[in-house]
């Protein structure tokens, strides 16, 4: 008897410690913008205050460009994911990018609001402070969303509009992000806010690749270290919560040219999405990219960044 519940004591104490590992391995505290900007925000990296926020961002290329591109990333994503467009662009173009609040290094907001028209303020008030007047702007699934509504709420300044697999219509996804079904329960996301396994960040990039073996260790290394940002998961669990409305009556009534490049194999946010937008906005231009996924700008750069220097090479009255 006495062998026995040492026995059972021995296998308790056992499963405790490989408990204990198992979180200790996936233990992951909030990490100071600090201590992350060491490795994410070198130059040409600033952060300036704007809106309540101290917004991460870049701004490169030729400051006489009368049409600046700016660009918005989605969500969980950075100012990061348009490197390989900026690079192209900014030898000849001025392009400004920023992370939003909640995501990246910018981090999150006071009001914990992570509404389109709270991320359309927040794009008018980096303008303010640039001093830029008048742009082209482009943005990837929320970052999508908000350029749209950001065109229609600041018509004098958007000249053209670029929406790369975006958000806006009610159509249900295919498939999401494990990261982001977990986020919307609200026990497990304030357990994901001190535990972050790399496999769960793993999985959910590959999920929005069309190709998953594209997604390389430095990739999940960026995702991972910008949801480490302290006051980004709490944020993306407020952004779960607050959803977006369905905007294809606002859709509707955009009047400018449109560029729409999409992924066939984005499962977030369906090819229906962009057919929708071709046929919502007058004159737009829908380009489809048949082995990319959801974030077709960061899986190859080279080829879709070509169609948007066609659409800004082509005629425009400023």
């Amino acid at each position: 008897m006495r062998l026995l519940v040492r026995s059972l004591l021995l296998l308790l104490g056992g499963l405790v410690f490989f408990a204990l590992a198992g979180v200790v391995a996936v233990w992951a505290p909030d990490q100071s913008v600090e201590t992350l900007g060491q490795r994410w925000a070198g130059p040409p990296s600033q952060f300036v205050a704007v809106d309540g926020l101290r917004v991460h961002l870049r701004d490169e290329g030729p400051r006489d460009d009368p049409l600046p591109v700016v660009l918005l990333h989605g969500t969980s994503d950075s100012l990061h994911t348009w490197d390989g467009w900026a690079a192209v662009l900014s030898t000849r173009r001025r392009v400004i990018r920023f992370d939003l609040a909640g995501f990246g290094l910018t981090g999150p907001n006071a009001d914990n609001d992570y509404s389109v028209n709270r991320y359309v303020q927040q794009l008018g008030a980096v303008l303010d402070h640039l001093g830029v007047q008048r742009v082209v702007l482009g943005g990837n699934s929320l970052g999508g969303h908000v350029a749209w509504a950001g065109a229609l709420a600041m018509p004098q300044r958007v000249a053209r509009l670029v929406l790369v697999d975006a958000g806006g219509y009610a159509v249900a996804p295919q498939d999401v992000p494990v990261a982001w079904r977990l986020a919307r329960v609200p026990g497990l996301r304030r357990v994901l806010e001190h535990l972050l396994p790399r496999g769960l960040v793993l999985a959910s990039v590959r999920n929005v690749y069309g190709d998953p073996a594209k997604v390389s260790p430095a990739l999940v290394d960026r995702y991972y270290d910008m949801a480490l940002r302290a006051g980004n998961r709490r944020a993306l669990g407020y952004r779960m919560e607050q959803g977006l409305a369905d905007g294809s009556a606002r859709i509707r009534t955009l009047v400018l040219p449109t560029l729409i490049l999409w992924g066939a194999r984005d499962r977030l946010i369906p090819l229906q999405s962009a057919e929708q937008f071709a046929r919502d906005v007058p004159g737009s231009k829908l380009v489809v990219f048949d082995d990319l996924g959801h974030l077709p700008h960061q899986e190859d750069p080279q080829r879709t960044v070509r169609e948007l220097q066609r659409f800004l090479d082509g005629d425009l009255v400023n």
